[in-house]
């Protein structure tokens, strides 16, 4: 079929509309480029495919045959183009990213919404997990782009861009108000009873190795799968959190929670996007992503 396929095209619309001056005029041929068409393909398979009539031409029991899995496989590329054009439109197609919770909750929701009140065709599928996991997503082609945090591993052919500055804080209640507004130094943190997310996560790792520069191990009595419940562990007094700003920000506005001082500044970090090289994204992939840039933070 497809060593003859502009002739299996030909037979298509003369089988359709039953008329080889009309199918030329659809095809905008000639009739007789069309009966040339017909004939070649009755000579490639070795049998007779029409007869002419007074109104035109009809599909001898052969014909017919032919047409029943030609009109299938015909109409079925047809309905592929409109689908494949809605697609690039916009009007249906399918986003999948990778995000951990709190990549999700403090930077990827609002483009989110607001691609799917421009977009509501399109069907997305995020992927909660950690950096490495969505890292490892990304380079099995199972997303179209990652929003992960640093720090993490340079990966060959993955292409990360910062886009929000975040910042990491140790938080207390009010058990550990004595500790309220006094400079501390690092290694204060080892006498006392630390909360902190897993050690898989790029958060720990980041907190970790801050602190390993400075001579300071940490020992934590919870590591917890989510930032949420770091910041309730904390308000019931069950020791030091560690974790990032926002995820504390009502309860340290409210004065239910207090952000320990350093004598020493914890480095800012960031939340990047993380994109393959390799695989081009979609289209739904493309305009969120061109929605983002367009209001990039930083």
């Amino acid at each position: 079929m497809i060593k003859h396929w502009e002739s299996y095209k030909v037979f298509y619309y003369v089988a359709k509309y039953r008329s080889l001056t009309a199918a030329a005029g659809h095809l905008a041929i000639s009739q007789p480029a069309v009966s040339q068409s017909v004939k070649q393909l009755e000579n490639a398979i070795g049998a007779k495919l029409f007869i002419r009539t007074s109104k035109g031409v009809r599909l001898t029991a052969e014909g017919e045959l032919l047409a029943e899995y030609v009109f299938k496989g015909y109409e079925q590329m047809e309905l592929g183009e409109k689908k494949l054009a809605q697609m690039l439109n916009l009007e249906l197609g399918e986003l999948r990213i990778g995000a951990s919770d709190m990549t999700l909750r403090f930077y990827l929701l609002p483009y989110l919404e607001q691609f799917h009140e421009k977009h509501p065709g399109i069907k997305v599928i995020v992927s909660n997990a950690p950096t490495p996991e969505i890292l490892k997503f990304l380079q099995e082609g199972k997303i179209d782009f990652g929003v992960v945090s640093t720090p993490f591993d340079k990966i060959p052919g993955l292409k990360a861009v910062n886009v929000k500055e975040i910042e990491d804080i140790f938080i207390g209640g009010f058990k550990f108000f004595p500790y309220k507004n006094k400079t501390l130094d690092l290694q204060e943190l080892e006498k006392l009873p630390i909360i902190s997310l897993e050690k898989s996560t790029s958060t720990r790792r980041f907190m970790d190795d801050f602190l390993e520069e400075n001579n300071v191990v940490l020992n934590p009595e919870f590591e917890l799968a989510t930032s949420d419940m770091i910041v309730q562990f904390t308000l019931r007094n069950m020791g030091v959190g560690s974790i990032m700003k926002e995820f504390a920000a009502q309860y340290l506005e409210s004065g239910q929670l207090f952000a320990l001082r350093f004598n020493k500044i914890i480095p800012k970090r960031h939340f990047c996007i993380v994109t393959d090289e390799k695989n081009p994204l979609s289209a739904a992939g493309r305009k969120l992503l061109d929605l983002i840039s367009a209001k990039k933070t930083c």
